[in-house]
């Protein structure tokens, strides 16, 4: 695999695919396991940053300027719906007194 020069040592390119998996993987169990819903939000997040990281390991390896540009233009697709969400999740909160995902699913008219 390919190697990353980080100021004078060799960094393979599999310690940042094992970086990434590790951080989708405490994504998913956060999602899976926490039941509030800004909680669940940031885990999605997370999800997509070790993703995004993924991008960047295989451009850089591959000496292509592209996936860093799809991982940046990524970033700022889940910048705007981090803000969305914690706009939708303020409200909820403001009207009503739901701290439990399992409340939300009452959100008839």
């Amino acid at each position: 695999m390919g190697t990353f020069d980080a100021g004078g040592s060799q960094l393979d390119t599999s310690w940042f695919l094992l970086l990434a998996a590790v951080l989708f993987i405490l994504g998913t169990v956060g999602v899976l396991i926490r039941r509030n819903p800004l909680v669940i939000l940031i885990c999605i997040e997370l999800m997509l940053n070790a993703a995004n990281l993924t991008l960047v390991a295989f451009s850089r390896q591959l000496q292509n300027l592209e996936g860093q540009l799809f991982a940046l233009m990524s970033m700022t697709v889940a910048a705007a719906e981090a803000v969305v969400g914690l706009a939708i999740l303020v409200d909820i909160f403001r009207h009503r007194d739901a701290e439990d995902i399992d409340d939300l699913s009452e959100l008839k008219g």
